[in-house]
């Protein structure tokens, strides 16, 4: 009987867990080690930030429902990964041996970058985790009792640009329903070359529709902005020209922001040799597996994707849910033919599926595949893609409490944005 273990347990690690729990069944065991004992679905944290959802609507305990389906659940942060030995070294000082190991950690948040970033000593707040996102509501709960300015955005190296875009417009909207809105300026920072470039270079006009609702919501932007440091109330930022010479330097006060991070791999994934890129991400081929070592495989955002094109400040490339479900499928495939003695021979997607809130409305973003040329490079923007979003967040959350191995995005998403295929 094999062991396989999983390392975290969001988006990327539960699903992990039930689809090789579904195709081993009691043949082998399977495991799940994650540092807190709930499950939360990140996607809706925005929503958390200005109080449209609570924290129990968007996270749920996990052993409940992995032990329902015969699957072993530890909550213990990995401090160790002995990987030519395979086995993992755990905080509470256990030692729990694997033949399969799947990586699926999610990202380190690398507030140290920018002094004075980050919510834990920091000024800015952060939507990253179901933790942040509530003490973005405490603030948030303050600030509407003396607005004045905000900034919104996204530091040097950061990857994940769609939830800074959501904020703003839910924050926006927030604000409006409140009738304070008029007593918040808002500007958009972001290490982004333009608004709507997402760490894709651009969807379909996702550069013109931005901008335009941008303008129409009186949101201001700096791009090819590097924040050097912030300070209480004031944040420094040196904006940069395509060449990358800074042509500006900005010193921009402010009453609240939220920021995201920088990206790096987990501590303990990041100093295991040849694992990982200098930024702690996991190196896999293209069947999901180490380059290094053969018995581990990673999905999700712990793994390392080059970015899509050099940019003046630099830009990571974001993983989206449809990619990060096609590398689940993937390297459960791969793990299964593995066990049988056969070739791995899936193959994970490239392309870069998403939908993204704006308040009231939505955008959902294709490109396929993730980098230019493209099959299908488009943006939409309706109310059908905020409603869309919520319907998501429901039935993910049911899905993980079901433990059901259906492929939302296939099933689903895709058919809601008229694809019927992806070739």
């Amino acid at each position: 009987m094999a062991h396989i273990v999983v390392m975290g347990a969001g988006v990327g690690g539960m699903p992990t867990a039930y689809e090789l729990k579904d195709k081993v069944g009691n043949k082998h065991q399977v495991t799940v080690v994650n540092s807190v004992d709930y499950f939360q679905f990140v996607p809706s944290n925005p929503w958390l930030a200005v109080g449209w959802r609570k924290r129990d609507k968007i996270t749920f305990p996990i052993r409940p429902y992995l032990e329902k389906k015969g699957i072993n659940f530890i909550a213990q942060a990995v401090t160790k990964i002995d990987a030519e030995n395979s086995s993992l070294q755990l905080a509470d000082g256990q030692h729990l041996a694997y033949d399969y190991l799947v990586i699926a950690t999610g990202p380190k948040l690398s507030f140290e970058e920018v002094p004075g970033s980050g919510p834990n000593g920091g000024f800015t707040h952060s939507i990253c985790s179901v933790d942040h996102a509530e003490k973005t509501w405490d603030a948030y709960q303050e600030f509407i009792k003396d607005p004045g300015p905000v900034i919104i955005g996204a530091m040097p190296g950061a990857s994940c640009f769609g939830p800074a875009y959501e904020f703003t417009f839910i924050m926006n909207t927030d604000l409006r329903k409140k009738k304070i809105r008029n007593k918040v300026p808002i500007t958009y920072i972001t290490s982004e070359p333009y608004i709507g470039h997402l760490g894709l270079g651009g969807v379909g006009d996702s550069k013109g529709m931005l901008e335009s609702e941008y303008r129409n919501n009186d949101v201001k932007w700096i791009t090819n902005a590097k924040v050097t440091k912030v300070e209480e109330g004031k944040m420094f930022v040196a904006e940069h020209d395509m060449s990358g010479n800074v042509i500006k330097e900005h010193e921009l006060p402010f009453k609240f922001s939220m920021m995201l991070p920088a990206f790096r791999g987990v501590d303990p994934v990041a100093a295991v040799e040849g694992l990982c890129n200098p930024r702690g991400f996991v190196f896999i081929d293209e069947h999901q597996r180490s380059k290094k070592y053969k018995n581990i495989f990673s999905a999700g955002v712990c793994v390392a994707i080059p970015p899509v094109e050099a940019t003046p400040v630099p830009t990571g490339a974001p993983k989206t849910g449809y990619m990060i479900e096609s590398m689940v499928t993937a390297l459960v495939h791969n793990i299964v033919a593995d066990l049988n003695g056969q070739q791995a021979d899936a193959k994970g997607t490239w392309n870069a599926i998403c939908l993204a809130d704006m308040g009231d409305v939505g955008a959902a973003f294709v490109a396929l595949p993730q980098i230019p040329p493209r099959n299908a490079n488009w943006i939409r923007k309706g109310k059908w893609v905020h409603w869309a979003k919520i319907a998501f967040e429901k039935y993910f959350i049911y899905k993980m409490k079901k433990g059901s191995t259906e492929p939302i995005y296939e099933k689903y998403v895709l058919k809601a944005m008229g694809i019927e295929k992806l070739d």
